[in-house]
């Protein structure tokens, strides 16, 4: 399996503003984006990006006949609303969610009622190791994560990312509550941090550029 995380962010690594703003892509890159989605064979969110951006995980912006993945979100207690986006869709694009043994009985019912499928691993929070060797065993293999930042955070300090895929917008935003690329509890040093290589950098005519790290 591999594991791709993409996103966008300012220039001083915010992924949305204090306010949960987060359109940072121009039209340029929210194409790149569309084509790698066309690329894979499921994206993953956390439900916290679901709470906040209520996003369709679809592409859009394709070839003809372009086909969805699937979509996943990673809810520890199943309390993805019934009217987002994803579970309106569930019975027309495979959609799973991701869950513990802390979601109760009738969530799971309430989900499984709209056409997604449940998958529980972990008893008070997802265990993501377990999960994705679950999504191996049934043929998902090559997954897109796009956060937010505690999903990626919790997704690389496993140490099971393949590639990282930045893409930076020339704008500053602040807020020291504004959302990073990365959030989580962090390493206490700097030589704790997770090593990247660069594999290739793209500027675009807008001033955005694009970073493409391995793992």
């Amino acid at each position: 399996m591999r594991i791709v995380i993409n996103a966008a962010m300012t220039a001083d690594g915010k992924i949305a503003t204090k306010n949960g703003s987060s359109a940072i892509s121009s039209n340029v890159d929210l194409l790149r984006v569309h084509q790698l989605r066309n690329s894979v064979d499921a994206i993953m969110v956390g439900i916290s990006t679901v709470l906040a951006d209520d996003p369709q995980l679809t592409v859009r912006f394709g070839r003809a006949g372009s086909k969805s993945p699937t979509r996943i979100v990673v809810d520890s207690t199943g309390r993805i609303p019934s009217n987002s986006k994803l579970l309106k869709k569930a019975n027309e694009l495979d959609t799973i969610v991701a869950t513990s043994k802390r979601i109760s009985f009738d969530n799971t019912r309430r989900i499984e009622s709209t056409g997604a499928k449940v998958l529980v691993a972990g008893r008070n929070k997802v265990e993501l190791r377990i999960i994705f060797r679950m999504l191996e065993k049934m043929g998902y293999k090559r997954i897109l994560v796009e956060g937010g930042g505690e999903l990626n955070w919790s997704v690389l300090k496993l140490g099971i990312v393949d590639e990282l895929i930045v893409t930076i917008a020339p704008r500053i935003v602040g807020g020291r509550s504004s959302i990073t690329l990365v959030e989580g509890e962090g390493c206490d040093r700097i030589s704790e941090g997770i090593s990247l290589k660069l594999k290739d950098v793209r500027k675009h005519a807008n001033g955005e550029i694009t970073l493409f790290y391995e793992l």
